[in-house]
């Protein structure tokens, strides 16, 4: 039987009991080097490793066996016992530590494209990506038949998707890049849109001399809307409620027609 195996499982502990039963000894008897660390999938699709250990059995030394001692004979003469001779222990080799690689800006943007590649593909979609890389940020401009899934009601989904992107490619990196996600310029044309919505909740506002809820809006949609009537000198703006639900409040200036 083999002394030394290694064992996968969904966590180490899984691991570390199919080597206790293949090994048919008690946990306590073997010696366990974890060589993998067990990752999660993303969104319970796709993604996620095993652990993987690799399990010693401990050895021990062989119980001494006590024999009885003969007499020894007048005439004989006991020899003398050989010298113990102690093992030479070998110095453990030392541990070579490497120095941390660079940032290197080319390798985080692959990362981030292969993370999409698997969100897409999970999702059965053909998605081409095309890369905008800027000092400031990067953007991955998608295309392909089928996106709306991506983008979601008023670009919820498209956000929650940039959100995961950013969290899984920069949590490793001190030097963060930040990537945004556009589906064929959906982005520039939402931004257009709000900016429309903003303009004419402002009319409205004025006309009624009553202020303008609008529905919930992510924190980008609402600075759109604030940007866009911060030189309008007949309202002002304002956000409430608590997100995900946190909304715009327009309403007409005091004293102002």
């Amino acid at each position: 039987m083999a002394n030394v195996i290694e064992k996968t499982g969904k966590t180490i502990e899984e691991a570390i009991q199919a080597a206790v039963v293949e090994l048919g000894v008690k946990e306590s008897e073997l010696d366990i080097e974890i060589l993998e660390e067990p990752s999660k999938k993303f969104l319970g699709l796709f993604g996620g490793t095993p652990a993987k250990i690799r399990a010693t059995v401990k050895t021990s030394e062989p119980p001494k066996i006590i024999t009885p001692i003969e007499p020894v004979a007048e005439e004989e003469t006991p020899q003398a016992e050989p010298p113990a001779i102690e093992p030479v222990l070998e110095p453990s080799p030392v541990e070579e530590t490497s120095e941390l690689e660079p940032f290197d800006r080319e390798k985080v943007i692959n990362a981030a494209q292969q993370f999409l590649n698997e969100v897409f593909a999970a999702m059965n979609l053909e998605v081409t990506i095309e890369v905008e890389d800027a000092e400031e940020s990067c953007t991955f401009n998608l295309s392909g038949k089928g996106l709306g899934v991506l983008i979601g009601r008023h670009g919820q989904a498209l956000d929650s998707l940039q959100y995961l992107l950013n969290l899984a490619v920069n949590r490793k990196n001190d030097d963060k890049i930040y990537f945004i996600l556009d589906v064929e310029d959906y982005r520039r044309r939402r931004a257009e849109a709000v900016i429309k919505l903003a303009r004419s909740v402002a009319e409205k506002a004025i006309k009624t001399r009553k202020e303008v809820k609008l529905e919930p809006m992510s924190r980008h949609e609402r600075k759109i809307i604030h940007t866009a009537l911060q030189d309008n000198n007949r309202v002002e703006t304002h956000s409430a409620g608590e997100e995900p639900y946190r909304y715009v409040i327009v309403s007409p200036k005091r004293g102002r027609r």
